[in-house]
C-alpha cells in the first residue's frame, strides 16, 4: 500500500466553537469522499489554524466524527502579513492506491483563493477547489 498526503483548507466566517467544529467536519468529510478514503485508511492528520482562531482545537471535530485511533496534531499557522484570516488547514496521511495525480485536494469557501492554480487546471468543484 502506498502512503499519500491529502490537503484541504476552509475559511471560517467567525471564531466560534460551533462554526469551527461544523466547518472542520465538512472539510474533513469532503477530503475523504473526494479521495475514496475511509477512516481505516488514515495514518495521521495534522491541523493548522491561523492565529485568529482559538475557540476550540480543530482536531476535536475529527474526534467527534469517531476518529479515535488515528494520531491527530494541531499547530498554529505562520502569521504572514496579508494572509487569509480564519483559515483551518488539514493534511491527511493515508494508505491509498491512487497515483499522486489523482489525489484531490479540497479548498472550501474563501480558502479556494489559496489554490487558484488548481482552479485553473479545471479542478473546481461545487464545494470549492479540489
Amino acid at each position: 500500500m502506498t502512503v499519500r498526503a491529502v490537503r484541504g483548507a476552509i475559511q471560517l466566517d467567525q471564531d466560534e466553537r460551533g462554526e469551527m467544529l461544523d466547518s472542520v467536519k465538512t472539510l474533513f468529510k469532503e477530503m475523504l469522499d473526494a479521495n475514496g478514503l475511509g477512516q481505516d485508511d488514515l495514518i495521521s492528520v495534522i491541523f493548522t489554524a491561523t492565529q485568529d482562531l482559538h475557540s476550540v482545537f480543530p482536531a476535536v471535530a475529527a474526534r467527534e466524527l469517531g476518529l479515535t485511533d488515528v494520531p491527530l496534531m494541531c499547530a498554529q499557522e505562520l502569521s504572514i502579513e496579508g494572509a487569509l484570516p480564519r483559515v483551518v488547514r488539514i493534511l491527511v496521511h493515508a494508505e491509498c492506491e491512487r497515483p499522486k495525480c489523482e489525489i484531490r485536494h479540497v479548498y472550501l469557501g474563501g480558502a479556494a483563493a489559496l489554490r487558484t492554480d488548481l482552479a485553473g487546471a479545471g479542478l473546481a468543484g461545487a464545494g470549492g477547489v479540489r
